[in-house]
């Protein structure tokens, strides 16, 4: 293993006629896989993918974006079955989405985040976060979550999908916790100045499949092996050597993981 996609969802249908395809493609080129659920039944799917392949783990945890279902108190009982199983490694993605979300979700969204980060307190394992800020800049979701996770958090996290400031990475690295790329450093510039910032021990490489396909691959179905075109641009713009930066990146994750 040489490469390692921290995020992604091979889980889900968009792969469901080619998945041990998609698996394969990975694995001939080095790239190691983390399954994350969004739900119950996704989150067992990641754990069925991971006890069945190699080099591959998986995250469980219910979305914040589905807190305000009827049955998410439901699911996060299923959830807390599935968290001790060795090829589980992190506990999410969990967390607050106010991109998504009407005002009325988010003490709901909060109420389930907090369980979450309990419940990671309790098996020690770190969390997957998902922090998406709202369509105006009137409340930061980044602050309110670092608050959050000063409050209850003994674990670290990994803040996935970074789109927030500089500041935001400052606090996040201060803390101890890191943050994840994707494929949008290949086509958008508004991160170059946090990937350049931030310590590359802080950092990690994802692809958020089947989303956010990279240079050059934009507009098609993104897949685990697209995360080498992400690690390629991480050290581009920190101007720092491929190999050099790719030992880091799967080292960070080997740690922040335990695997």
């Amino acid at each position: 293993m040489k490469y390692i996609d921290i995020h992604g969802h091979i889980n889900f249908p968009e792969y469901d006629a080619d998945r041990e395809e998609v698996i394969k493609r990975a694995h001939d080129a080095g790239v190691g896989i983390i399954t994350v659920g969004t739900g119950l039944e996704s989150s067992k799917q990641a754990i069925h993918l991971a006890e069945t392949h190699e080099n591959m783990w998986a995250i469980v945890g219910i979305h914040p974006i589905d807190t305000h279902s009827d049955v998410a108190g439901q699911e996060f009982e299923g959830i807390k079955e599935l968290v001790k199983h060795p090829k589980v490694v992190a506990i999410g993605e969990c967390g607050l989405d106010y991109f998504h979300s009407t005002p009325e979700d988010i003490p709901q969204q909060k109420d389930l985040f907090e369980k979450h980060i309990i419940l990671a307190n309790e098996v020690e394992k770190p969390l997957m976060l998902h922090v998406r800020n709202g369509k105006t800049s009137e409340t930061n979701a980044y602050q309110e979550a670092i608050s959050i996770l000063k409050k209850f958090a003994k674990v670290r996290g990994n803040f996935h999908f970074f789109a927030g400031t500089v500041k935001d990475a400052t606090d996040i690295v201060e803390m101890g916790y890191v943050l994840s790329c994707t494929g949008v450093l290949t086509f958008a510039r508004n991160y170059d100045e946090i990937v350049r910032s931030v310590p590359v021990t802080s950092i990690m490489s994802e692809t958020d499949c089947p989303y956010v396909a990279p240079v050059p691959f934009r507009g098609k179905r993104c897949e685990p092996v697209h995360v080498i075109e992400t690690v390629k641009k991480i050290a581009e713009i920190r101007a720092d050597s491929l190999e050099t930066v790719t030992a880091a990146l799967l080292d960070n994750a080997r740690t922040f993981f335990a695997i």
